[in-house]
């Protein structure tokens, strides 16, 4: 596991999260913010070594 940040689409407030980095190199999924709980669609990509290089988030909806 890998941690990484995303930015909540709907607060704005960082939230971390735990990165499975057995899932692949480009993941997508859901996730609650941890401060209004709203969903969040969160693109991870991961390079070769298996290493997060970018996580970013969208308002689900």
């Amino acid at each position: 596991m890998e941690t990484g940040v995303f930015r909540c689409a709907w607060c704005f407030e960082e939230n971390e999260l735990d990165i499975d980095i057995s899932a692949g190199k480009d993941q997508i999924y859901v996730e609650d913010c941890r401060v209004c709980c709203r969903p969040n669609t969160i693109h991870v990509k991961l390079n070769d070594e298996a290493e997060v290089i970018d996580v970013t988030a969208e308002a689900e909806g």
